[in-house]
């Protein structure tokens, strides 16, 4: 990860004063999972930058979280180590907390003095795409330039990656721009590598004061500095904007049903209306779908499947199956597996479930995926959901070629999904029928989709 500041007012130098960082040493600051070094390339009166190149240790990090994520290898194998993420962010207030907090001993009357400075950052992630981007720091006065990327560059078609190389250009004291920079990017990647809890709005207060409270994406970015959780959010937005009464969008709405939990529920009735009595949830994550079919003594042999350990001991621990009586214990069964490899007891079951699962998978590896399902486990029925990528256009903060989900691999359309199951239908001698899931749109179809295969 690498930040850069330059300036040209003369003497440029006085970077070095603001930032209290000599530009004849490289410095360097200990973080919790890595380190910053802070040097500079140049340092002329008439042009002077500095640079904070910033070192994460992938492995240092997972075992300093002691944390767990649905897929293993994610851990160790993922964009953290190489973007400008809240670990950035983290690095800013440490190596430049005097300039952030606008002290400068040799020469104070710097700190509210607005300079031309020029900020590069390197590999910054924004999930939302260019038009999020500008929405942040267009308003706050930055003239913006940026490169994107492709997600690969052998596969064109597969379109732009949310990385952005951006440059930065405003006239503005650096305490300003370093506190801007400290609140808007985690925002832009929408995500923290730590617990977000009530101090943070007093991080956000502190850091958008002058500023946030006259944004007009005050909201989206109170939500997303906040992980989008409820009523920190809204606690934060009411000291921003001073008053007891919120906005509309942000007051409690009345209880309203989650797509996942939409997803589950139509399944779980799907299979009863199919009245089948042995079930297999192939992924089945924390167990939310097994604790609906638990539910209903209709299941008499109900067989939870996923690749990640970790989601099982949580579904083990969620299902309460240690407490469970014989004959309900008896019911279910948890066992770790890869969809990718034939396995023996996936056979013999009445329906086979995918809630949400195919679209984790590179697609190459889906040819795999149908002969394990619809090869050798083979159940009388199979029900497959899948998000519909037509739909993501009414999502605000998705620009066209973002995915819901960093894990996704693709999302379909509704013509894509059908394609693919009908080809997979005549292929292994199924039946397939589609049907919209959640609040459907009268054009673009419904956020989810369902197929159900019968043999």
């Amino acid at each position: 990860m690498l930040l850069t500041i330059t300036t040209k007012r003369y003497p440029a130098t006085d970077l070095g004063y603001l930032l209290h960082k000599h530009p004849a040493k490289v410095q360097t600051v200990e973080l919790t999972a890595g380190s910053a070094h802070i040097f500079y390339p140049e340092a002329t009166d008439d042009s002077c930058t500095a640079a904070l190149l910033l070192d994460i240790d992938p492995v240092r990090l997972v075992r300093r979280n002691g944390a767990h994520n649905d897929f293993a290898l994610e851990q160790y194998v993922n964009d953290r180590p190489y973007v400008a993420s809240s670990f950035m962010s983290a690095a800013i207030a440490q190596a430049y907390s005097s300039a952030m907090n606008g002290r400068c001993k040799d020469k104070p009357h710097l700190t509210d003095e607005a300079i031309p400075f020029e900020i590069t950052l390197s590999v910054l992630p924004v999930k939302g795409g260019e038009h999020l981007l500008r929405q942040f720091f267009e308003p706050l006065g930055y003239k913006i330039s940026l490169e994107s990327y492709v997600l690969d560059e052998q596969f064109p078609e597969w379109g732009q990656s949310r990385y952005f190389n951006v440059t930065l250009q405003h006239t503005l004291p650096l305490k300003t721009i370093l506190s801007q920079l400290y609140i808007l990017i985690p925002v832009c990647d929408n995500d923290k590598h730590y617990f977000v809890g009530g101090h943070e709005i007093e991080k956000l207060m502190e850091k958008g004061q002058g500023w946030l409270d006259t944004h007009p994406a005050k909201e989206l970015i109170t939500r997303r500095y906040l992980r989008n959780i409820g009523p920190l959010a809204k606690e934060a937005l009411g000291m921003i904007m001073k008053e007891e009464v919120l906005p509309e969008e942000v007051k409690q709405p009345k209880e309203k049903v989650r797509l996942h939990d939409v997803r589950l529920q139509t399944v779980r009735d799907l299979l009863l209306e199919l009245n089948v009595s042995s079930v297999a949830d192939m992924g089945c994550g924390e167990g939310k779908l097994l604790r609906l079919l638990m539910e209903k003594s209709a299941f008499k042999n109900i067989l939870g499947m996923d690749v990640s350990y970790h989601s099982l001991e949580i579904a083990q621990s969620k299902l309460k199956l240690d407490r469970l009586p014989e004959m309900q214990k008896n019911r279910i069964q948890l066992i770790q597996g890869s969809l990718t490899y034939r396995d023996k007891r996936l056979s013999g079951f009445d329906a086979g479930v995918l809630v949400e699962v195919i679209e984790h998978l590179d697609l190459p590896r889906l040819n795999a995926l149908e002969k394990v399902v619809f090869e050798y486990a083979r159940p009388q029925y199979v029900v497959i959901t899948t998000v519909n990528a037509e739909y993501n256009i009414l999502y605000e903060t998705l620009s066209n070629g973002n995915f819901r989900h960093n894990d996704h691999r693709f999302e379909w359309t509704r013509a894509e999904f059908e394609a693919w199951g009908n080809r997979v239908a005549a292929q292994f001698g199924y039946i397939v029928t589609y049907r919209p899931l959640g609040e459907t749109d009268e054009v673009l179809g419904g956020p989810s989709q369902l197929a159900l295969f019968k043999r």
